[in-house]
């Protein structure tokens, strides 16, 4: 009988530790369900046609409404003040988070950035909504993206595009400029991001 219940517990044990090292999942979107692109000029577009950013890539690529709501120069500070004001608005499902650029460009000390993007996932989270977090490159050669955005991701059980914005903007064809995308890099980075909705369950 002992070892039946050791062997009991072992088992519930393992049972735990698999589900832990699970990649984070997301609810399943419905139709109607709205998707909030929330970031800076990254998001917004700049670079490219509005048609060609990469929210509205990604709404033709899910066929479900993604709302652009990108604002050049944004950082994590200033969006943590309009934030509550855009998930009022719209009462996402989900919302995309892409900010940190302009910290990293204005020399914002990265333990700030980081703990206000964890208050900005929070934030999310309390409206009822879940996010996915998108990592941007530091703005140096062969810069990558910082450290802790994958933190944060492991911190709070969040999906994580690491690595789109960087290998767009280390390929000349793919960018207007050095810190932009173009369309066709917009297009990259959608397609990425309908792929980790689909393997997340969101899609």
């Amino acid at each position: 009988m002992v070892a039946l219940q050791r062997f009991i517990v072992a088992l519930a044990a393992f049972a735990l530790l698999v589900a832990c090292d699970h990649a984070p999942t997301l609810p399943k979107l419905g139709p109607q369900d709205i998707i909030v692109a929330f970031g800076d000029s990254l998001t917004h577009g700049t670079g490219a046609s509005p048609d060609t950013a990469y929210p509205a890539v990604l709404a033709a690529l899910t066929a479900r409404t993604v709302i652009n709501a990108g604002v050049p120069g944004d950082t994590t500070a200033s969006a943590l003040e309009r934030l509550p004001g855009v998930l009022e608005e719209h009462r996402p499902r989900l919302v995309l988070l892409c900010l940190g650029g302009n910290d990293m460009l204005r020399q914002q000390p990265a333990t700030a950035t980081e703990n206000n993007l964890r208050l900005l996932v929070r934030t999310i989270r309390a409206s009822g909504a879940e996010a996915v977090l998108i990592a941007v490159p530091a703005p140096r050669l062969f810069g990558g993206a910082p450290d802790f955005y994958a933190r944060i991701a492991d911190e709070l059980h969040l999906p994580l595009e690491a690595d789109a914005f960087n290998d767009v903007l280390k390929n000349n064809r793919l960018k207007a400029d050095p810190i932009h995308a173009n369309a066709a890099g917009y297009r990259v980075v959608a397609e990425r991001l309908a792929e980790l909705l689909r393997e997340s369950g969101a899609l």
